[in-house]
């Protein structure tokens, strides 16, 4: 048995070439469908946590502190916790609990609260001026989120949205170790498991990469978009 090990452990990482670009589209496929549920209940959350506020254009302290309360919950519980207490779930929504797209479900669970959370922050980031001077001239509670807060706050709600793409991946990375595919799963199936350090390092390069693309592309959209104001 130990010599099957040691013999694994001297295959080259070359050998998987293939399942590693497979890896690598499923961690992209879970990263972009996750992001895109992730956006838009997110910035939903953000918006309704910013408009019931105290302080709000629609205060409503029946919506806010409840809303806000289940937001704080979901933030506070580990990620890798959050997907096996979510197990039940993902298999009622997808039909199962392994691969790609059942990891969308607790991706975009996880991660809707703390991008609901960065919404909110970019509104109130917003000058309380340009929203005095829109309710000036009769606009509506809606006018303002469409037309002043949203636009006001796009550089810091794509900022916001780059550091949750970056945190995708870490967190698709993690869903590897209970099945759910991408790069993280075969870091462990391939590397870990079978006693192959270059094959891991080589997924460590990857996920670093992806990263480093992640952050760059979106910081460059941050700066054009603010150079523009």
């Amino acid at each position: 048995m130990n010599d099957a090990l040691f013999a694994a452990s001297e295959e080259p990482w070359t050998d998987y070439l293939d399942l590693l670009w497979q890896a690598f589209t499923e961690t992209l496929y879970m990263v972009a469908m996750s992001a895109l549920f992730t956006f838009v209940l997110g910035l939903l959350i953000g918006v309704l946590l910013y408009a019931t506020s105290p302080d709000g254009v629609l205060a409503n302290r029946f919506v806010y502190t409840p809303l806000g309360l289940l937001v704080n919950v979901g933030r506070s519980l580990p990620f890798l916790i959050l997907l096996i207490v979510l197990l039940p779930v993902t298999r009622a929504i997808v039909g199962t609990s392994l691969g790609a797209t059942a990891a969308i479900v607790p991706l975009t669970i996880g991660s809707a609260p703390f991008f609901g959370r960065v919404v909110e922050t970019a509104l109130r980031e917003v000058d309380p001026g340009r929203i005095e001077a829109a309710q000036s001239m009769g606009a509506t509670s809606e006018d303002i989120v469409v037309k002043v807060l949203l636009p006001e706050a796009l550089p810091g709600l794509l900022a916001g949205a780059t550091l949750t793409l970056v945190m995708f991946v870490d967190y698709s990375a993690m869903a590897g170790a209970i099945g759910a595919g991408g790069l993280g799963n075969f870091a462990i199936k391939y590397g870990y498991q079978r006693f192959n350090t270059p094959l891991m390092l080589a997924t460590v390069v990857v996920l670093v990469v992806l990263v480093q693309l992640l952050q760059t592309v979106g910081d460059r959209v941050v700066r054009a978009v603010a150079h523009r104001r």
